[in-house]
């Protein structure tokens, strides 16, 4: 079976345990990446400003896989948080299968913009918002003055 038939994306709720798992491994990588625990200048997602919390799970395993959630900026944007895919499972197509679902929740909620920050030490996640037709905006919102952020944006409609 193709690496991108083996896994599902289920909507959860932000405290469900695997995503939490996830998250909690996404900060580990994060903090080794830039050497510390202050990589991120906006303010932390959480229960109460998540709209929507996707978890890529193998059907096969079980295991949960990766994740991504969006948060509401305005009437008609939403801003991408906690995309993470577990690296054994980089590369097989889950992290455009979370884009592609989250994308389409925005579209469905009626929001016609998404945007997203990533950061300086991300040179892989920079790459694949701009295959996915990301492009670079200035830096919004908290992000504004970070000396780690790159900001990204995608109109939908």
């Amino acid at each position: 079976m193709p690496d991108s038939e083996r896994w599902t994306i289920e909507v959860r709720p932000w405290h469900d345990p695997a995503g939490a798992a996830l998250r909690m491994r996404q900060r580990a990588e994060l903090d080794a990446r830039y050497g510390s625990d202050n990589h991120e200048p906006g303010t932390l997602p959480s229960e109460s400003d998540i709209d929507i919390f996707l978890v890529a799970v193998d059907p096969v395993t079980t295991e949960a896989v990766g994740c991504g959630a969006l948060r509401r900026l305005d009437a008609t944007t939403a801003e991408i948080k906690r995309m993470y895919v577990e690296p054994h499972a980089r590369g097989s197509g889950v992290a455009t299968g979370l884009l592609s679902a989250l994308e389409s929740a925005a579209i469905d909620r009626g929001w016609t913009t998404l945007r997203l920050e990533t950061g300086t030490a991300q040179p892989d996640a920079q790459r694949f918002y701009r295959r996915e037709g990301y492009r670079e905006i200035p830096l919004f919102g908290h992000y504004v003055g970070s000396t780690l952020s790159v900001c990204y944006e995608r109109r939908l409609r």
